[in-house]
């Protein structure tokens, strides 16, 4: 079949008004999809269509000829040197402010337009009708012919990593990547998002918080609904699973027929600076899915705070550990990240946390020192590490000078390091493990159950403190390798 049935022809155009240039994105990407939508709908009830049916993602394309003198204190919003640049595009409306911030950037600082036309790179049926409540894929064998015979279906050649990971400098055009994920990357962590928290991507906030432990959620939500009934809070709904979404602290929410892998729930802002939290459940293989796909939404911060054991005499249950360094025993990152990179604190997301515990503990100075370590947070992936000889273990731990030790931190650190993601750790201590005091029922104490209680309170504090941050300064240029993309 060698006949391509596609949307009608859109000449590519050039822009210097970064609006405008996204209003084009958003013809091209709704021209495209409805292609796909109205024939995919023709073909379940008419049979296998006459021709291969297409459409194309929309590129935007940058051209630079000279080495434009640049605001080098941003660590985003141009390029290195010249050449020509270009991404794929998809869900503009998701991405909208986003993308007017990043295209104005490259405009006003390379003093060039930017070129807004379709790419080459077919957009995959199944990622055109997600946004369809009534379509559905069927399964293979379902319809009278293959599906792929017809349509585009995704293609990991243009799903990887391979932009984030440093190993691809040109595309098959000559052109250079603009953004750090391409629009097949992004519909397929859009997709497994909503698949993963119940949730619709469009609820995500810019600062996200991940816990452990479901008494979290349990004070988020109270947190939330106190937050809604203040006006003066700047929150305007709160989102729970299965995208159940309240305006006042009364409104009702219903508990879910079925609990997703990792219930996620979102204050939200009507500028998209509000607060997600995702309970991510226990385990570094949960901890880098969920962020392998919450990077593609480019959130301005996320932060662990969840449960770990204390490895010092002098920690007590619910002290907090502020995580200066990790010690990256996961392994679930080591192909993409190898372990001899270093992951270093980032100090506008350390001094954060540190205002944040002294706010809401109301203890400054060296009286901290009594409910909170900075140092190393080791991270596992056994959870009954315990249960082996300890003369191994235990002496890395402390070559290493852990102070507290998890099965998650250490992989949200790394995968935020890897995706340019500002990334900071406080946990609060659980359990005592070499010191005789195990996670086990009754042993909490009322200062641990009330540190838990405060913990949550300070994750958030910090995200607002974070969110009053100019995003120039939180994004360190110490996150960014030597040939970068331009879009953060």
């Amino acid at each position: 079949m060698s006949i391509l049935l596609l949307p009608d022809p859109s000449e590519a155009q050039s822009f210097t008004d970064a609006t405008e240039a996204v209003d084009r994105l958003h013809v091209l990407y709704d021209e495209a999809t409805a292609h796909l939508i109205s024939q995919f709908r023709e073909a379940l009830i008419t049979g296998r269509p006459a021709h291969r049916i297409r459409a194309y993602y929309p590129e935007i394309r940058l051209v630079v000829d000279s080495f434009s003198n640049v605001d080098t204190r941003l660590s985003f919003g141009h390029v290195a040197r010249p050449g020509t640049y270009s991404t794929t595009v998809t869900r503009p409306d998701l991405f909208r402010n986003y993308l007017i911030q990043q295209i104005g950037l490259l405009i006003r600082n390379h003093g060039v337009p930017v070129t807004i036309g379709p790419s080459v790179t077919p957009i995959p049926l199944h990622f055109a009708v997600a946004g369809q409540p009534d379509l559905i894929i069927p399964q293979a064998g379902a319809l009278d012919f293959p599906l792929r015979d017809v349509f585009d279906v995704p293609d990991l050649a243009t799903t990887n990593d391979d932009i984030v990971n440093g190993t691809l400098e040109h595309f098959a055009d000559g052109s250079m990547p603009l953004a750090p994920f391409t629009a097949q990357r992004v519909d397929y962590s859009l997709a497994r998002l909503a698949h993963y928290t119940a949730t619709s991507p469009r609820h995500f906030q810019n600062h996200v918080l991940f816990t452990n432990y479901q008494f979290y959620v349990d004070e988020f939500e109270a947190f939330a609904r106190a937050a809604l009934d203040n006006p003066d809070s700047g929150y305007s709904s709160f989102v729970a699973t299965g995208d159940q979404e309240i305006t006042s602290g009364d409104g009702r929410i219903l508990p879910p027929s079925k609990m997703p892998q990792m219930p996620t729930y979102h204050l939200k802002r009507p500028d998209g600076d509000g607060i997600t939290l995702v309970n991510i459940g226990v385990g570094p293989s949960n901890a880098k899915t969920a962020t392998d796909h919450i990077a593609v939404l480019r959130p301005h911060a996320w932060l662990m705070v969840g449960h770990c054991a204390g490895l010092r005499n002098t920690q007590a249950l619910g002290d907090y550990v502020l995580a200066h360094a990790y010690l990256r025993e996961d392994h679930v990152l080591d192909d993409d990240l190898p372990v001899w990179v270093p992951i270093p604190a980032l100090a506008e997301i350390q001094i954060a946390l540190e205002d944040a515990v002294e706010e809401v503990t109301q203890l400054e100075g060296y009286e901290l020192k009594r409910i909170m370590r900075t140092g190393t947070v080791a991270t596992i992936d056994n959870r009954n590490w315990e249960l082996r000889d300890q003369s191994g273990p235990v002496r890395r731990l402390s070559q290493s000078r852990a102070v507290g030790l998890d099965m998650e931190s250490a992989t949200i650190a790394a995968n935020g390091f890897r995706f340019r993601v500002p990334y900071g750790t406080l946990l609060c201590v659980s359990d005592k493990p070499l010191h005789g005091e195990l996670k086990l029922p009754g042993m909490a104490t009322e200062f641990y159950q009330a540190q838990v209680g405060r913990h949550l309170q300070i994750g958030i504090r910090a995200m607002e403190l974070l969110r009053e941050t100019p995003l120039e300064r939180i994004h360190s240029r110490k996150l960014r390798s030597f040939e970068e993309t331009a879009f953060l």
